[in-house]
């Protein structure tokens, strides 16, 4: 019964919070400078006051806010994002059709980064005054040094200019269509670099709370005690030490999720991947209030998940926390 009523209230926070972003994202997008009629008649080649009239009836420009706020609230309920203004589509539709790209890219950096960041910050943890350490702090420190586009830059031109053995640009190569096994490859090869470099800045980010969070492990008590039964090093380090030093990594990766959507949208721009960050910039430039609307809603929705996700992996990594005692 506690379980579920603990599931309840979860829910209903969701609910609520989703409420409130959807409000705020409204009422921000409508404070934004700029006015979607004027850029639709643009993209028409100009229009009469006659025709721009008809443009905001049409999509709901000439109502008052309460109104517009009340109608969008409305139709988010029951599942409708709107329409786009500049791409003719349902928004729902169109955010679909990015969606795989966009999770692919996040996905990929993201599993890059958590194993790398744990794998050096473990090997750093052993010997925290070793030359393997020192070597896991310099690349940390370069890491968190360089901006997400910069890096992405700097890849571009080494790998367009200087070494040009993989791909720079697309998710496919639109020339020379594959499928099956060479389609996958294909793809593979055009997410290296994009994945890179959206995954090095958190590589250098885990590596360091990693390392941290191994070596107060590794000096616990309980570590002490296994290794006085004589248990093997990997069995002390792997089972024992791993499992709590998990614990805050885990906590920072469901807290950074939607900064990696953040981050994608610069990735997807400088790479041209065909994703919800590419769309987004997109949506800015053309004034799209509904697709800008529909992609803050869908990303705060992930990020809520993320974060119910990274609650069940407490669970399953530490006992205490199943028990529902204090860790």
């Amino acid at each position: 019964m506690t379980g579920l009523r603990r599931l309840g209230a979860t829910a209903a926070n969701a609910a609520g919070l989703l409420l409130a972003v959807v409000v705020l994202n409204f009422l921000l997008i409508q404070a934004a400078p700029g006015d979607p009629a004027q850029v639709i008649a643009g993209e028409m080649g100009g229009a009469s006051p006659e025709i721009m009239a008809e443009i905001r009836t049409r999509y709901g420009l000439d109502r008052s806010l309460p109104e517009q706020l009340a109608t969008y609230v409305g139709k988010v309920a029951r599942g409708d994002l709107g329409y786009s203004f500049f791409f003719n589509e349902p928004v729902s539709r169109l955010i679909l059709g990015r969606l795989p790209a966009t999770a692919l890219l996040v996905l990929s950096s993201l599993g890059l980064a958590v194993m790398a960041g744990a794998g050096l910050g473990i090997l750093g943890a052993r010997r925290p005054n070793g030359l393997v350490s020192h070597a896991v702090s310099l690349v940390a420190i370069a890491g968190n040094a360089a901006p997400v586009f910069w890096t992405g830059l700097m890849l571009l031109v080494v790998f367009a200019s200087l070494w040009p053995v993989l791909p720079v640009a697309g998710m496919e190569d639109v020339a020379t269509p594959r499928h099956g096994l060479a389609y996958g490859l294909d793809v593979a090869r055009h997410l290296v670099l994009p994945a890179l470099t959206l995954g090095i800045v958190y590589v250098a980010q885990y590596s360091r709370l990693m390392r941290a969070s191994m070596i107060d492990a590794l000096n616990a008590d309980y570590v002490r005690t296994a290794r006085a039964k004589g248990l093997p090093e990997r069995i002390v380090v792997g089972k024992h030490a791993l499992r709590n030093a998990l614990i805050p990594l885990v906590t920072m990766v469901g807290l950074q999720f939607g900064q990696l959507f953040a981050g994608a949208i610069l990735v997807e721009t400088v790479f041209a991947w065909p994703g919800l960050g590419r769309l987004t910039f997109d949506s800015i430039l053309r004034r799209d209030y509904p697709t800008l609307l529909g992609i803050l809603f869908c990303s705060a929705l992930l990020v809520i998940a993320a974060n119910l996700v990274t609650d069940l992996l407490y669970r399953l990594i530490d006992p205490r926390i199943r028990a529902g005692r204090p860790a």
